[in-house]
């Protein structure tokens, strides 16, 4: 056979193995979304809405889906502690940063998820509730996923932590979201927690719709490099109730703005005004200790839509104190970011 034909039925068969297996199917930058009335599950808009995606740590929603079931049905409860393993000690950041043989309580767990995305917690839950075995919760994961009817989707792991195989779709997280506040309406109120306090921690909520976006009261953030920058986002306006997504934005600025304007369009679609954004009170920047003519904690000034100025913040140069007790803003981001949101 001839080398240059050869080479092409290499290059075909490289190209039907990518057509057979989803988790090939990732476009870096490109955003799919999805917005839908989640009374009726009436569908609103959606774009590229059943390509399969990288979920990263929306993936947690299912987790935390079978852990509210679990309560539901007694099998659990809410004060009731969990042994944290080696294996979900060392899981990547964002994280709790537990010891192995600590124990870890379920509420808290519960709110390490839905604020800071913890990835040991998420562990932590799914080991707790399969015997010991992360990889058996995501089979349940799985199966309840087919369950609920989100055929396009597929579980590795409790925390969203990269997995080739772990895969989803905007409309398959669309309506696991409607499953959660429907199923279990007694739970959802977690995901609009602004902060919780974990040992000697204030802990604060990454959803960046909050307190922003006029009747927003959660869902979840999620990102790693494949995935990009991903958002599942519900408000609640003049009695209609909307859930959007937004999978594999570039950036946070960007996937906040798509999520803005999804919402938006859905509810111009129901055939209601938008209410207008909740004006952000003017951010207030850190007290840093100077030595003599040190650099002070920069805050860089996001883009103003509407009256409203959405911040992000930037790490200062290190600064000495001057006094033993003096403040020092202090930003820490993980080197490899499983979240960042």
């Amino acid at each position: 056979m001839r080398l240059s034909h050869r080479f092409f039925l290499m290059m075909v068969l490289t190209f039907v193995l990518g057509l057979t297996n989803g988790a090939e199917a990732q476009y870096a930058g490109h955003i799919s979304s999805f917005v839908m009335n989640a009374k009726s599950g009436k569908v609103l808009l959606a774009s590229d809405a059943d390509l399969q995606r990288y979920p990263a740590s929306l993936t947690k929603l299912m987790t935390l889906y079978i852990t509210f079931r679990a309560l539901s049905e007694g099998n659990i409860t809410l004060d009731q502690k969990m042994p944290v393993s080696i294996h979900a000690s060392v899981q990547e950041p964002s994280k709790l940063g537990m010891r192995p043989g600590s124990y870890l309580m379920v509420k808290s767990a519960i709110l390490a998820l839905v604020t800071k995305s913890a990835n040991d917690a998420a562990c932590a839950l799914g080991e707790y509730q399969a015997g010991g075995d992360e990889a058996k919760f995501a089979v349940e994961m799985t199966r309840t996923a087919r369950r609920l009817g989100m055929s396009n989707t597929t579980f590795r792991n409790a925390s969203g932590l990269p997995d080739p195989n772990q895969v989803t779709t905007a409309r398959d997280m669309a309506l696991l979201a409607r499953h959660l506040m429907t199923d279990f309406p007694q739970y959802y109120k977690y995901f609009n927690v602004a902060s919780f306090r974990f040992g000697r921690r204030v802990i604060r909520n990454h959803d960046p719709l909050l307190g922003v976006y006029a009747g927003a009261d959660g869902l979840k953030t999620g990102y790693t490099s494949l995935a990009g920058h991903n958002l599942v986002s519900s408000a609640w306006q003049n009695n209609t109730r909307l859930i959007g997504v937004v999978l594999g934005a570039p950036s946070n600025f960007s996937r906040n703005h798509a999520m803005i304007a999804l919402l938006d369009k859905g509810f111009i679609a129901e055939g209601q005004i938008p209410l207008p954004l909740i004006k952000s009170k003017k951010p207030v920047k850190a007290k840093i200790a100077r030595r003599g003519k040190g650099k002070r904690a920069v805050i860089k000034r996001g883009h103003r839509r509407k009256g409203v100025l959405l911040v992000s913040y930037k790490p200062h140069k290190k600064v000495k104190p001057r006094k033993r007790h003096a403040l020092v803003h202090k930003t820490r981001v993980s080197k490899r970011g499983h979240h960042r949101s």
